[in-house]
């Protein structure tokens, strides 16, 4: 199988460039004066690879730290053994970076968006996805399908621009069991460790954003197979009650979409007990990771992972009793 990808080459060069620019260095063309103030630099990272035939794409629509840290990682009484993993593989402990990546594959004359992410507003460090699917050339009008993995803000609401769909040509996907959940009049909330004062105002947004998308929203049952085959619908609660992930296939390739299953490339993997505080139900998740986990490590399938360092794509291989997160390196198509 031949693998590729390719960076955005516009974005190479211009962070390339904006490495030049040294304050205080005179004669050198762009450079800064001293008391400059330094620009934001917003750069949408597009990837390029292939699943069989199909053309596919990775655009980051941000990255946030969570500075919260191991603060949002339970069981609590674990912490010291998560801080011991962070520390031996060199990672940051006064956040969790929160990668923001989302797959989109084109087939002939039709384009499938996997989570739309934040969505456009007043803060530049995220909201990238329009820009990144313009640098794919692909406008919004030519998506034909639109697959939600689960309605957090981070992956349902770039699905709405304006009062209205961001696609308008697309047919929008979702488990029942999600719709179901946020429709019902007291959405159960009583297991998860998140903070529960936001919890109103979310609900309210994701109905309102269900409001809109209503005309278009198509709810599919756990393995439908839509796209020709191409897309499978899996069923993977525990994050949310119809959180989904997606399995893309095309010839003797395929590709698992890991969605919210893991929100870093070291804990879930070192250890599938450890949750996030965002599960709303973490025992239900560690049995839906565990089984994903195992069936994924055991026939090496390549996955992509929402959450997981840009551009997502790699494999889970066994260590021990438990995983580790074996990323994909990069290559360039021609």
């Amino acid at each position: 199988m031949t693998q590729g990808a390719e960076v955005s080459r516009r974005g190479f060069i211009g962070t390339a460039l904006a490495g030049l620019a040294l304050p205080g260095v005179a004669g050198v063309a762009g450079a800064a004066p001293e008391d400059a103030k330094p620009v934001l630099f917003r750069n949408p990272f597009v990837y390029r690879f292939k699943i069989g035939e199909l053309e596919a794409f990775s655009i980051s629509d941000g990255n946030l730290p969570l500075r919260e840290g191991l603060g949002l990682m339970w069981p609590q009484e674990d912490r010291p053994k998560m801080k011991e993993q962070m520390e031996a593989h060199g990672e940051a402990l006064d956040n969790l970076p929160l990668y923001v990546n989302l797959l989109v594959i084109r087939s002939g004359n039709e384009v499938a968006v996997f989570d739309a992410g934040f969505g456009k507003g007043s803060n530049p460090q995220i909201g990238w996805f329009e820009s990144g699917l313009a640098m794919a050339g692909i406008k919004p009008e030519q998506v034909t399908a639109a697959f939600l993995s689960h309605a957090h803000a981070d992956h349902l609401n770039g699905f709405v621009s304006g009062g209205k769909p961001t696609f308008p040509n697309a047919a929008f996907y979702l488990l029942p069991e999600e719709l179901a959940f946020w429709r019902s009049p007291n959405p159960d909330f009583t297991k998860t460790k998140r903070d529960q004062k936001p919890i109103p105002n979310m609900i309210r947004e994701v109905r309102a954003n269900f409001d809109i998308l209503q005309p278009v929203m198509q709810p599919v049952k756990a393995g439908t197979e839509l796209w020709g085959g191409k897309v499978v619908v899996e069923a993977a609660p525990g994050h949310t009650d119809g959180h989904a992930c997606f399995r893309i296939r095309s010839g003797n390739d395929e590709l698992l979409h890991l969605m919210d299953l893991s929100h870093h490339a070291l804990l879930m993997f070192a250890n599938p007990d450890w949750t996030i505080a965002f599960d709303h139900d973490p025992v239900q998740a560690v049995v839906t990771r565990k089984k994903f986990w195992s069936e994924a490590a055991a026939k090496r399938t390549r996955c992509f992972g929402f959450h997981l360092p840009w551009p997502g794509l790699g494999r889970i291989v066994p260590d021990g009793p438990n995983y580790r997160w074996w990323a994909e390196k990069w290559t360039w198509m021609g």
